[in-house]
């Protein structure tokens, strides 16, 4: 780091007090740095040693900076909480203190007692960081980004993919990943699913309306259509520099420097939510978990909803806000071996690896996904052979978890409305069980007390099968998803074997998949206009049990919740129950298991 420079400090939440904590206080500012190139912790980065250089021979950047602090920093815990940002947005604060999803403004910008959530991480005393580490990533509405350099007259053939409607609204047209270089040997292409035959679009049917952004001519993008412009594109960012940059100044605020607007930090733990999750995986795998000063940035790592997969970032014009589903960005780099903490042997190339490095800096990690993982993301590969043919053993230093029943955006909140989906999404929330892992690592990485074992499913107790082999129960109007998503042909994902009602049988069962009301999985499929068939991105599905027998239809094989637990006070007991003994082997809080007899004693049958 060369300079942390102070924008404001400002109180959070109108000096709102969280228990003995206190109140939290926001601090703005800017990160800069310059990297040596010669440095052998910086030689994984691709492009720096043809980035542009300072006097002094060094690589410069500059990272936008956000921290929740105590304002009295003698009553916080000096445990540094630092997420990595997901497309330049914060996701930390609405997961882990069961925040229902606002608008992205205040996501980025949080600033009253509603933004708080419960304030779980503030009564604990956590020291909340974010820095910008995509020099793309959406600025607006508080999003956090990076100034990176470029490679000016560096020129590839690359493709950017677009498809309408699936991950948010409707396109009008599309965003290039890079300025195009030569706008006339560009091609686009379409096709409706994505083992199809991509279909050349003449010229006349599209065009550039600048360098940066191309437009069909006299329509409009057809949804669930992919269309692939293929094109030469110039001036590519370093963008492995991200990885630097969480790396500089994770170490910075960890560091007990004067200048450390962090003031004080005796542990730190990174965290990361689907794309910022699979970025560390990336982060601990290419050795940018030890500081420029030969020190551990990490103690312990939480991320959730990474799947195996890692970003496409360290690399020449690279697009880190792909995520490979089966239907969208499929072919983009994500899942590259090594998959597993456990060094195994890739079976395309022969190589063998491993996530960790056994250098003396991996960090203690827990890894948490929910069953969409399992369908779209290749979760199982965590923790089978690359062949999908054999357990393996994992770490004494590693933890997983598979939150059972959730879909890949399960929090407080989510809607259960049918979106592009066929059945109507899971509104099951996995944020109780993040909300344990987090403290179950702080007290891993402290105290040395151990986490609970892992809790996933595995070949041999018949909980990992093939998709095709799931046995899912035939329910009324229930539209069931036939396959999973490939991660390659040497490959082989598996995923959660099922109940009689649908429900998966292992993993971290919170209490309504083990006392269930309703069936819940982590996969769904799309309804027209979308692909017929296909995985709906990473939705899962939502149908609750009958009632009672009146009300359960003649081809529903669900016993009625009146059936299965007899009366309402079995229900709440057998509820408080299934809290107690994740409370017991803390994978539950017990905060949050109340909540959950409360909404058990809430729901009348």
């Amino acid at each position: 780091m060369v300079e942390i420079r102070i924008d404001r400090i400002e109180p959070f939440a109108n000096g709102m007090a969280f228990g003995a904590t206190g109140a939290y206080e926001r601090v703005i500012g800017v990160a800069a740095g310059a990297l040596d190139p010669t440095d052998p912790r910086n030689a994984g980065i691709a492009g720096l040693d043809q980035a542009p250089r300072n006097a002094k021979g060094r690589v410069e950047y500059e990272a936008d900076l956000f921290l929740l602090r105590p304002a009295d920093p003698a009553r916080g815990n000096r445990h540094l909480l630092f997420e990595v940002l997901n497309r330049g947005s914060k996701l930390m604060i609405h997961m882990l203190n069961q925040l229902p999803a606002p608008e992205t403004g205040a996501i980025n910008d949080p600033t009253s007692p509603e933004h708080a959530g419960d304030g779980l991480v503030f009564r604990l005393g956590y020291t909340l960081a974010w820095a910008g580490w995509d020099p793309d990533a959406p600025a607006k509405s508080g999003g956090m980004t990076a100034r990176i350099p470029a490679l000016a007259g560096v020129e590839q053939e690359i493709r950017d993919e677009f498809v309408s409607g699936t991950r948010g609204p409707a396109l009008e047209k599309f965003r290039l990943s890079y300025t195009a270089a030569d706008q006339d040997s560009a091609r686009l292409t379409m096709r409706y699913r994505e083992p199809d035959e991509p279909r050349e679009m003449p010229r006349t049917a599209w065009r550039f309306v600048d360098p940066r952004s191309v437009e069909l001519v006299d329509a409009k993008p057809e949804p669930g259509i992919i269309y692939e412009l293929t094109y030469r594109a110039k001036n590519p960012w370093v963008s492995g520099i991200g990885l630097a940059i969480t790396r500089d100044v994770a170490a910075f605020l960890r560091s007990g420097a004067a200048e450390s607007p962090a003031r004080g930090i005796d542990a730190a733990f990174g965290f990361g939510i689907s794309q910022s999750g699979r970025y560390l995986r990336d982060f601990i795998r290419q050795g940018f978990n030890q500081s420029t000063s030969g020190k551990k940035v990490f103690d312990g790592v939480l991320t959730h909803t990474a799947g195996a997969g890692g970003v496409f970032l360290n690399a020449l014009f690279a697009q880190p806000f792909r995520t490979r589903t089966q239907h969208q960005d499929h072919t983009m780099p994500e899942a590259a071996f090594p998959f597993s903490t456990v060094l195994t042997r890739d079976p395309a190339s022969g190589a063998e690896g491993s996530l960790l490095r056994g250098d003396g800096f991996d960090p203690l990690l827990i890894e948490s996904n929910t069953s969409s993982e399992y369908w779209q993301k290749g979760a199982s590969l965590l923790s089978t052979d690359p062949a999908g043919t054999r357990d393996l053993d994992l770490p004494h230093t590693t933890r997983q978890f598979l939150v059972s029943g959730t879909q890949h955006g399960g929090r407080a909140g989510t809607p259960s409305s049918r979106g592009n989906c066929q059945n109507a999404r899971n509104p099951h929330s996995a944020a109780p069980a993040v909300r344990a892992l987090l403290v179950a690592l702080d007290r891993w990485v402290t105290e040395g007390k151990k986490p609970a074992d892992s809790r996933i499913p595995r070949l041999s107790d018949g909980t990992l099968v093939e998709a095709a082999k799931l046995e899912f129960p035939p329910l009324p109007d229930f539209a069931i998803a036939k396959q999973a998503n490939s991660i390659g042909p040497r490959y082989r994902p598996l995923v959660p074997a099922v109940d009689a009602d649908g429900n998966e049988r292992a993993g971290l069962r919170l209490p309504d998949i083990a006392v269930p009301v309703a069936t819940y999985t982590g996969w769904n499929v799309y309804a027209p206009p979308f692909p017929h068939g296909a995985l709906c991105d990473r939705d899962g599905s939502f149908l609750p049990i009958a009632k009672n027998d009146a009300a359960r239809a003649t081809d529903d094989p669900r016993q009625s919740l009146v059936a299965r637990y007899g009366s309402h006070d079995r229900y709440v007991a057998l509820v408080r129950a299934a809290a107690d003994a994740l409370v017991d082997h803390c994978l539950l809080l017990a905060e949050d298991a109340d909540v959950y007899v409360s909404a058990a004693q809430a729901l009348r049958f």
